[in-house]
């Protein structure tokens, strides 16, 4: 029952959005990382001269920042798109009048927004393409010293925040709002979560707050795998902590779920 669902979820989306793409949405999302690239690209040549101070290559175990800032850009908004999707999956259905309708179909919660994330995840790796052209325009060369590394960091990256978004899906629909609770998620992540300078500038506390994140590990993998110079024996560890991560948020989600639909109903209801 599960496949079917998460089957027709994504087809149904794919079929909406084909006929009103968002494109305005789309390009929101996209342009800030296509900026911060370009920002990274002159600030590196024009302000530092084209070198990176010690500490950074010691922390990161690389010289080349603009593909450091790459990765950890594109991931970022990678996760910004997937949220912006998965976790509002539900409150959009709350918007358009037909989440009491969800609650009493035959399908189970779990599939429903893993069909979300499927399309989302399709969808957004076609829009990111666009960044390949801004990566190439600045002549920023990302090396892959485990290709496998790549593919598996990115696979936790979506497991990770499917599994953050069922709880965070709930949270918006029991709240009734969606912007204050997503834009303080993404002002976190970007903070803390390492996607753009070594979380090692960070004070201490803040580093083993960045621990709790979803995408901290996933993000650790992504550097290591490319700029990092990393193994996939080396990144075996940090995937670990991947699964552990993702399993921890998705239990936690699926329980608090049930009750956050319930809040919901009474508030609409």
């Amino acid at each position: 029952m599960s496949l079917p669902v998460a089957r027709a979820t994504a087809w149904r989306t794919w079929q909406t959005t084909r006929r009103a793409y968002p494109w305005t949405y789309a390009v929101g999302t996209v342009l800030p990382a296509a900026l911060a690239i370009a920002l990274a690209s002159f600030a590196y040549h024009s302000i530092g001269g084209g070198t990176v101070a010690a500490d950074f290559t010691e922390d990161t175990g690389t010289t080349a920042y603009l593909a450091y800032l790459t990765v950890g850009a594109v991931a970022f908004q990678f996760t910004v798109r997937l949220i912006l999707w998965a976790a509002k999956a539900l409150i959009t259905e709350m918007r358009e009048g037909t989440l009491g309708a969800l609650f009493i179909a035959p399908a189970g919660r779990f599939p429903y927004l893993a069909g979300f994330t499927a399309f989302a995840v399709a969808g957004s790796l076609v829009e990111f393409l666009a960044l390949g052209a801004v990566v190439a325009a600045f002549g920023i060369a990302i090396p892959v010293s485990s290709p496998a590394g790549v593919l598996l960091g990115t696979a936790a990256l979506i497991g990770t925040v499917f599994a953050f978004s069922v709880g965070l899906g709930g949270l918006m629909i029991a709240a009734g709002e969606a912007h204050i609770s997503q834009n303080t998620v993404f002002v976190v992540l970007g903070l803390l979560g390492g996607f753009t300078f070594p979380r090692t500038y960070l004070p201490e506390w803040a580093q083993w707050c960045a621990e709790l994140l979803p995408t901290t590990a996933a993000v650790d993998v992504l550097h290591g795998a490319t700029t990092g110079g990393q193994s996939l024996a080396d990144l075996l560890p940090r995937l670990g902590t991947c699964v552990l991560v993702a399993a921890a948020y998705l239990l936690l989600g699926l329980l608090y779920l049930p009750r956050a639909e319930a809040r919901a109903a009474e508030r609409t209801y």
